[in-house]
């Protein structure tokens, strides 16, 4: 148990802080689902942008407020993009240029 006040105060602000990012991380992960869901059932592109742009625009939002690195925002935001356009490809192994001896 914390003994000083200010150490109190930092166990306090900490709750506070992981309910909030827990409520962005749920808020991104239902999105996340919302979207996948509309691409096996097929949806239209109408249905599919609109719901991509929402999950972006809530990625954006949760980087702001420094819940996610923007780097790993932008990947997601990239790979749920690829997906949408249809095409992700399985990455290949790359053959050596490098002649043996």
């Amino acid at each position: 148990m914390a003994n000083t006040s200010s150490a109190k105060k930092v166990i306090r602000s900490s709750k506070k802080k992981k309910l909030h990012n827990i409520s962005w991380k749920n808020r991104i992960k239902q999105g996340i689902k919302n979207l996948e869901s509309l691409l096996k059932s097929q949806a239209s592109a109408e249905q599919l942008n609109k719901s991509l742009s929402q999950v972006q625009k809530t990625l954006d939002k949760a980087s702001k407020e420094n819940v996610l690195h923007k780097n790993k925002t932008n990947r997601l935001k990239s790979k749920l993009a690829l997906k949408l356009s249809g095409n992700v490809t399985k990455p290949t192994a790359k053959k050596s240029t490098k002649s043996s001896k």
